[in-house]
């Protein structure tokens, strides 16, 4: 999918927004909630939530117009078009499969899935609905995600070699956390790992054929850190890691034939430290153009914001669109991403290198 210009620059559209429901309150539920308001492109209209009281409190916190006590009732709300989706990691394809069978679009949160096979499963679901499935990484729809792609594709460092990328944090001490619990879809590679390895399929273009991994445990069986090794058929590799017992730290470094290119690819930027009431924080991206060491970084500037709200515009104006092209770039991206998701998974429990099942049509 095209990367989407800041919000700042873009027309308003010719119809009215696209009008979300949200399937669930979890906290970063409310945050994108918070960050998409005001949006010329989408707007969230009904919130839902197991319990009435809880799904009332969120409408009113955050102004929603319309509030459900079951998921089922927000999937009926026919004055809803499309559902962002931030359940955990294990309800995603349930959730995602009845949307799509009601005629809502879907914004779902990273990772799209369990494994591959439910990952074909709900691109299975939404091509028979006619529906746009779209799977949530804000940092890939940041200005400065475009920015880098631009240095990428004009040749700034040549011809890529390899990419090393991770993402990591300290998890708080709180044993019914949902990272924690293998049954829903927990541990440092699904809920982590992923930011790292859809920057590496971004930048790559493709999925690796083979990768090796290695992983700590928990006792209740989670990886709480994994690193992995990945293959490529041209000979490339790219290495990763994640982890949710370390200090907050998120880094990418791209090395071609002719430069490299640094990034923090956040979620969420600001211009400067203290210039967002959220805490939002500057994205560095920097390009080193030539092969010594004595050549000087430069700092590229990006316009920021919130990753939420350009993915949701980015999403809506897809949606409007009917741009089938994008939507299939975007769903052979995750559908990558699921696959070596689910092969790092295996390599590190067998400790073996483990082929990537190919997804290619």
């Amino acid at each position: 999918m095209s990367h989407p210009s800041p919000s700042s620059s873009l027309a308003r559209p010719a119809r009215r927004p696209l009008r979300l429901g949200i399937l669930g309150c979890a906290k970063i539920a409310r945050q994108f909630a918070r960050d998409v308001a005001g949006s010329p492109w989408a707007r969230i209209d009904a919130v839902a939530s197991r319990s009435l009281a809880t799904a009332e409190a969120f409408a009113r916190d955050l102004g929603v117009q319309r509030h459900h006590a079951s998921y089922e009732a927000l999937l009926a709300d026919a004055a809803v078009d499309a559902i962002y989706l931030p359940l955990p990691n294990s309800l995603h394809a349930e959730w995602a499969m009845r949307a799509a069978a009601a005629g809502k679009h879907i914004l779902c949160e990273k990772p799209l899935a369990l494994n591959l096979a439910e990952a074909r499963a709900m691109f299975a679901a939404a091509e028979r609905h006619g529906v746009v499935l779209l799977e949530a990484y804000p940092y890939y729809f940041q200005p400065q995600t475009r920015n880098l792609l631009a240095c990428l594709h004009g040749g700034a460092i040549g011809e890529v070699r390899s990419v090393q990328a991770s993402f990591g944090f300290t998890l708080p001490p709180a044993p019914d956390n949902i990272r924690l619990q293998p049954e829903l879809g927990g541990g440092a590679l699904l809920d982590a790992g992923s930011y790292p390895l859809s920057l590496i399929r971004l930048v790559m273009g493709e999925a690796p054929v083979r990768v090796l991994a290695d992983a700590t445990w928990t006792p209740g069986g989670v990886d709480l850190s994994t690193t992995g090794t990945l293959y490529y058929a041209d000979g490339r590799r790219a290495q990763l890691s994640c982890a949710m017992d370390a200090a907050n730290h998120r880094r990418a470094t791209i090395v071609g034939t002719a430069g490299t290119l640094e990034t923090e690819y956040l979620n969420h930027t600001a211009m400067a430290v203290g210039d967002n009431p959220w805490g939002y924080l500057p994205s560095q991206l920097r390009l080193r153009r030539g092969t010594a060491n004595s050549r000087p970084f430069e700092e590229i500037a990006s316009a920021t914001g919130s990753g939420f709200r350009f993915a949701a515009e980015a999403f809506a104006r897809v949606v409007a669109a009917g741009d089938r092209g994008a939507i299939a770039r975007a769903a052979q991206a995750s559908l990558d991403i699921a696959a070596t998701l689910e092969a790092l998974a295996r390599s590190a429990r067998t400790g073996r290198i483990e082929a990537v099942e190919p997804t290619m049509s």
